[in-house]
């Protein structure tokens, strides 16, 4: 009988996506479930973005795209770069791919070696990790602690570096945690990375416009320009533009040695990215940009709600986030407690997978970003199903004894 790959053994099913499924599979046996789980936006695509689909479908434009993205599309993502990051990227410094987890493979497949370390801010991501394991990388796990606002610290970051460190990876606002670093935080970070300059570094900055309070969003390259040349600076259109079935991501480095790498191995493993979809996304970039504030007004509402709500459930403490649209409530004071079902709560999938079963709300185990004891909710969804939930969780909470 045919085997699949040994590579497999190291890539795990995405905790949120089982949680996902797991809330649909409720939802067919007729059971209402509160979906908390999913980090998507749930506004509509913009409309003048579905229009550019439309019209480059109906005027032809439905043949091979090339291979790194659209000459008009890398112009408009040029625009964006200078627009919002200070960063002056030309159409071959530029790579267009299948959403910005495609950016990341392509990156790690295009650089990593056996043995090669990535060093990731942790909670993070559930598909950083895996995919730096597939590229034959070894995932380094840095704590950002609640106390340090779950920010990364620079002198945990340099002690984490070795002769082996080949990227940095950086997210912020930060997926699950919602925390943001400020211009001084990444300058902080940038002057422990000018001291290893064989160190690559991506930064995830897919959350760049959901940010509140006036706090102001900085990338790196932007904060130290003597990184421009080591940086791979990554975006996309899913979250911001609410385009997350479009699938299409970008990237953007000074080095032309990585682009070229890159786009090599974008070229082999996904080839140019739909017509229709660049046209929707070039709409996106180059289009009225007041959604992005008003969107972000509505999720700071939300933001807001959500832990006003959880800040009066006993055994939950809600730090604030100053971005994305996740809360990560740590739920330690609940460890060895016992739900009305009977089950007793030892760890945070433990409490999840409670919620779930018995009162039917999906979250996500902070096991899976890599902290815990925590939970993760996304309020990306209606004031009417946050309030739902929060109810829900608190009665949860409530009833353990």
């Amino acid at each position: 009988m045919p085997s699949t790959a040994d590579r497999l053994k190291n890539v795990s099913i995405s905790a949120s996506a089982a949680m996902t499924q797991r809330a649909r599979e409720l939802a067919a046996k007729g059971i209402k479930v509160v979906s908390l789980s999913s980090g998507e936006p749930d506004f509509p695509t913009p409309s003048h973005a579905i229009e550019a689909a439309h019209a480059a479908a109906l005027g032809g434009d439905t043949k091979y795209p090339p291979m790194d993205g659209t000459p008009a599309l890398k112009a408009a993502i040029s625009r964006k770069f200078k627009r919002d990051n200070n960063l002056d990227y030309d159409a071959s410094q530029i790579v267009v791919s299948g959403g910005g987890k495609q950016v990341i493979f392509n990156a790690m497949l295009a650089t990593c070696n056996p043995g090669d370390e990535v060093v990731i801010p942790t909670p993070s991501w559930v598909s950083y990790a895996d995919i730096v394991k597939f590229a034959g990388g070894v995932p380094v796990a840095v704590p950002c602690f609640e106390q340090a606002g779950f920010k990364l610290r620079p002198e945990d970051l340099e002690a984490a570096i070795t002769p082996r460190t080949k990227w940095l990876l950086l997210n912020f606002p930060n997926n699950p945690t919602g925390a943001a670093c400020s211009r001084a935080d990444m300058t902080a970070i940038a002057d422990v990375m000018l001291r290893h300059p064989n160190v690559w570094i991506l930064t995830d900055d897919i959350y760049e416009h959901l940010v509140y309070d006036g706090f102001e969003f900085c990338t790196i390259a932007d904060a130290e320009p003597r990184l421009y040349d080591r940086v791979l600076t990554m975006n996309g259109v899913s979250k911001a533009y609410a385009m997350t079935g479009w699938r299409l991501g970008y990237c953007a480095s000074g080095s032309k040695e990585l682009i070229a790498a890159i786009s090599n191995v974008n070229g082999q493993n996904g080839g140019g990215i739909a017509t229709i979809t660049q046209a929707a996304a070039l709409a996106a970039l180059d289009g009225p940009q007041d959604l992005l504030k008003e969107r972000a007004a509505i999720y700071r509402e939300r933001r807001d709600f959500v832990l006003d709500q959880l800040s009066k459930v006993e055994g939950l403490r809600c730090h604030k986030p100053e971005g994305a649209f996740y809360i990560y409530p740590n739920m330690s004071g609940l460890i060895g407690k016992t739900t009305k079902g009977g089950r007793k709560i030892e760890t945070d999938v433990d409490f999840v997978m409670a919620l779930v079963d018995e009162h039917q709300v999906a979250t996500v185990q902070g096991a899976a970003y890599g902290m815990s004891p925590y939970f993760r909710i996304s309020y990306a969804t209606s004031m009417e199903k946050l309030g739902e939930g929060c109810a829900r969780i608190a009665e949860f909470c409530r009833d353990m004894r």
